[in-house]
This record gives C-alpha cells, structure tokens and sequence, in this order.
C-alpha cells in the first residue's frame, strides 16, 4: 500500500520513522501530499482520516501509549508496517536506490593458456601444444657469439597464464640457463602467472649431503628458480620425491608409470618385475601392482662417485621368467645393464626395462647395444639422441603434460592424473 502503512497485527517488527527535510512527522509520501493526515493513501483527499486498519491498531477503549520520548509511536500504530522502499521514495514512480538490483556484466572467457620453449627440446613443446589444440608461443631465445643468452618474447603476455617448457637436457646448464631468463622476461612482462615445466629436472641426484663439504645443488635450483620469478612447477618422476620440499611454491610431481604400464600391457607382459635398487622399490612396487605381477629387487652399492656401480645380490625369483625393470633414468646405463647380467645369471627368459628418463650418457648407447636388454622403454621427456638403436623405444608424455597444464589453468585437480 503505496505512502501507508499497512496493518498486520502479527508483524510486530520495529521499524524507524521515515524523516525528510522540510516534512512533518508521520507524514509519508511525495511532496504533494504533505497536507494530508499521517497514514493517508496518496489519493486519499486531504481531509480523510485513517482507515479501518489504522483504527483497528488501537483496541477499542485503549489509551495509545505514553510519550517515552520515541518517536515511532506517534508515527504508526502498533503491528503495522512500512510500506516498500520504493513506495517511499520521494520521487514516486516506485524507484529505490536501495532496491535497485544491480546489472550482471557478461561471462568475460577466461583466456587460454600460453605456452614457449627453449631450445631444450621444443619438439616435446610443440606436442603439448598440439594436444592441447592451441599454437605454440611465439619467443625468440638465442645465443650472442660470447655463447651469452638471448630472450624476446614475441607476443603479449600480460595478465596470461605462461607456461615455460623446458627439460634438463643436454647441455643442461644453457638448458637450465634459458630457463632462468625466460622467467625473467615473462615476468618483467607483466604474466600473470608462470608455470615452470620441467619434464627432466636435472640435478635430482645431488638431494642430499652423502659426503663432507657437498652441496645441495637440487635446493640450489630449487632458490634460483624461485627468485627469477617462477609461481609454480610442474615435473615428472623426481629422482627423489624429497625435492618438492625444496620449493615455497606450488609443485606438481606427475609420473609417467601409468603411460609406460599401458605400453607394456599391449605387449601382453607375464614375468617379474624388478627393482635395480632400494630407491626405486617403491616406484617398482607400484608398477608390479598395476601389472599383477610379482616383485624382486636388487640390491646395488656405489663404489665412487664415477658412475660404476656393484650389485651385490637378488631377492627373489626370475628363473624361466620374463623380467622388466623399471626405475626413473638410466644415465650411462651402467646399473641397468649390470642388473640385466645379474638376472641373466640367474635364469631369466627375457630381460627388458621401463625408465621414464632416456639420459642416455656418455658409453650408454655401446653398453646397451652388447647387454643381455632385448628392450628398453623411455619417454620422451629428452630428446632421443639418432643413434639410440633398434633397442630404445619411446612413449610420448606430451598428453599427459598437455592434461597437467589444462589443469592447472582452470584450477581442476592435478592428483586425478595419479595412476
């Protein structure tokens, strides 16, 4: 009811006088109406007196109540309501700048994802891209005569979600250096975020002081990383998983067991799997559980800090039996083939491995070539070098750190790529 109150005995609410400059008191409605009786309809003549519902607020025979000095109650009756904001309002017409409901802006779409590569291994960049359907950034990274680092970002970044694909390989200190700088350059650029890809992480041997004065080059990394500017990382089968406390930032550790376990089930492997060392039990636990297949595991002791290695003894049993290994590189492949000769002595059938980092080092590729290995299963998470042989064999992460990175842009969980 538009300018009076309304009677509604079992709405007892308090509700403050409505006060305007230059009115009365009690007096409700536009300026026009001024003349009229409190809790008068506006098109009420000047002379009407309340309605029936004002009345009836008051019992028969009742005093109203005594002046305490509040002033709601010589404005309204007890149990009565205050009309609409709208109808308030001064200017009639039933607008309200308390009620007026605020305009919705457009959905804006959020914008994909931007991905550059170095020189590392931008073939592996190109894949992601492809997986994703979206084109590869545009950068320029390069090196002066003095072998010093060039890098130009070729296109506007500002405000965008950058992702840097850049894996350890060889060399990896230009690798890791162009890296640094173009963290820097995309966050000098104004990116929004920028998410550190690194498919290999190099250095993830040195994790821990195994000697006297040694350093700790993985937290080394780790700091560098940090303060050139990178918001989080993204890696894939750590060395030692230890290595994310290296980080203040977000790090998403993927791995690749569930890919290299769905390429040795389509060869329809029945035999045991084994672990080189006590580090990768756990990793070859996991791919055993996956396969249904037994485990063994070796036991393996560094002599020096060359790559020579000693396996001492196996525990369990590979007789007759096909055996894979898995661990999470093969460097100079000097513990895997020592491995595949200590199973062959033992009465293995077949001997092959699973590693999710081909390094493939120094002699690896001539140890490979005269080793009791029928095959050995990598990703392409570095570069292949040509002339890895007939045995080497290559399964592509690119999907896998195309889904990651999707992820990561719309704020999805990463742990759903867990095998």
């Amino acid at each position: 009811m538009c300018g009076a109150w309304a009677a509604e005995p079992d709405d007892t609410r308090p509700a403050a006088r409505f006060q305007g400059r230059g009115r009365r008191r009690g007096v409700v409605g536009p300026p026009d109406h001024r003349d009229r009786p409190p809790f008068c309809r506006p098109g009420d003549p000047a002379g009407a007196v309340a309605g029936p519902a004002v009345q009836e607020a008051t019992p028969t025979g009742g005093e109203p109540p005594a002046d305490s000095g509040d002033e709601r109650w010589t404005d309204r009756p007890a149990g009565a309501r205050r009309a609409p904001l709208a109808c308030r309002h001064p200017g009639g017409a039933g607008y309200s700048v308390a009620r007026r409901r605020r305009r919705l802006e457009p959905l804006v779409t959020l914008p994909g994802p931007l991905i550059f590569t170095g020189n590392a291994h931008p073939a592996l960049g190109e894949a992601i891209c492809a997986s994703l359907g979206i084109p590869m950034g545009r950068a320029e990274v390069s090196s002066f005569s003095n072998e010093n680092i060039f890098v130009r970002i070729c296109e506007n970044v500002r405000e965008r979600d950058v992702f840097l694909v850049q894996s350890g390989a060889r060399p990896v200190n230009a690798s890791f250096m162009e890296l640094l700088i173009m963290i820097d350059a995309v966050r000098r650029a104004s990116a929004g975020r920028i998410t550190a890809v690194i498919p290999y992480f190099a250095y993830g041997r040195s994790d821990k002081k195994d000697q006297p004065r040694v350093p700790i080059t993985a937290r080394l990394i780790a700091n560098l990383l940090e303060t050139a500017g990178a918001s989080r990382i993204l890696t894939m089968d750590l060395h030692a998983g230890q290595i994310q406390g290296f980080f203040n930032i977000p790090t998403d550790e993927l791995t690749a067991l569930g890919l290299l376990g769905d390429a040795i089930r389509e060869r329809e492997f029945r035999g045991v799997v084994v672990a080189p060392d006590l580090g990768s039990a756990k990793r070859a636990r996991n791919m055993a559980e996956g396969l249904g297949a037994p485990l063994a595991l070796c036991e393996k002791r560094r002599v020096s800090n060359n790559d020579e290695a000693q396996v001492l003894h196996l525990i369990g049993d590979v007789d007759g039996q096909d055996a894979l290994i898995i661990d999470d590189e093969v460097d100079t492949a000097g513990t895997l083939v020592e491995v595949a000769t200590l199973l062959k002595g033992h009465g293995a059938k077949t001997i092959s491995a699973a590693c999710t980092h081909g390094v493939l080092s120094g002699p690896a590729l001539e140890r490979l070539e005269h080793s009791p290995l029928s095959r050995l299963l990598v990703t392409d998470s570095l570069p292949l070098p040509g002339d890895a042989g007939d045995k080497i064999e290559s399964v592509s992460v690119a999907p896998l750190l195309g889904e990651a990175i999707h992820r990561i842009h719309t704020g999805q969980s990463v742990g759903a790529l867990f095998p």
